[in-house]
């Protein structure tokens, strides 16, 4: 289990909003921090896995329960 350091809800958000919180959020952690995020719509699975990439964060973990989309990330750069 990891510590969290920031939670980002995005549920009832549609593309592409979850990922603009989400690199807004992510700018103002500190490199190492562990952010996890809630989201509803289905793109996120893959809009998160691609941002990852892109922005060079690590995705340490997913996971769907009811509908409801759960990312664990850490702030690389």
């Amino acid at each position: 289990m990891v510590d969290i350091d920031v939670t980002l809800d995005c549920k009832g958000l549609s593309c592409p909003m979850p990922i603009v919180k989400l690199n807004s959020t992510v700018k103002k952690m500190e490199i190492g921090q562990i952010l996890e995020m809630f989201g509803t719509d289905p793109g996120s699975k893959k809009d998160v896995v691609l941002w990852c990439k892109r922005k060079g964060n690590e995705l340490l973990e997913t996971s769907e329960e009811g509908g409801i989309f759960r990312f664990i990330i850490q702030r690389k750069k």
